[in-house]
């Protein structure tokens, strides 16, 4: 199997949605026109790549990574990545460390000194990103906006 990475483009959408239904499979879809706007609000943003692997072809695998400049660390930028998934049916073939490794290189070219991510609480998620050079170095904390906060679940 080829695996192939590389910025997402606007025919990219469908699948990405595909993707991050798996990863958040209680999600509501969003409406075509909304999907639309929201990719076209990111694909401007300056500073945001939305990766995506192919597998023969076929998009199987997406990170999304945002340089955040910075005015610590002499000005040296941060990278951060959120949304990353794989399929279900192309896991542990090595296209998440792919996308991590593609990752890296975008923070090693917008000159950042880190790359951040905060992982789901998730024995094997965290097992992945220490395979790929990642440490557990520091206590995440989020507070979610319009948090039912008797049900955990977003509203």
């Amino acid at each position: 199997m080829k695996i192939t990475v590389r910025s997402a483009v606007g025919s990219d959408l469908p699948s990405l949605l595909a993707l991050y239904s798996e990863l958040n499979p209680d999600d509501a879809p969003l409406t075509q026109e909304s999907a639309d706007a929201i990719w076209a609000s990111i694909s401007s943003q300056r500073g945001r790549t939305v990766l995506v692997a192919e597998a023969d072809g076929v998009v199987v695998g997406t990170a999304d990574c945002m340089v955040l400049p910075n005015l610590t660390r002499g000005g040296r930028s941060i990278l951060f990545v959120e949304n990353v998934v794989v399929t279900d049916s192309c896991q542990r073939q090595g296209i998440g460390k792919q996308l991590m490794e593609a990752a890296m290189r975008l923070g090693e070219s917008a000159g950042c000194y880190k790359v951040q991510l905060l992982a789901a609480d998730d024995e094997y998620v965290h097992l992945f990103y220490e395979s790929c050079g990642f440490k557990p170095l520091a206590q995440g904390f989020r507070r979610y906006i319009d948090q039912d906060q008797r049900s955990g679940v977003l509203v």
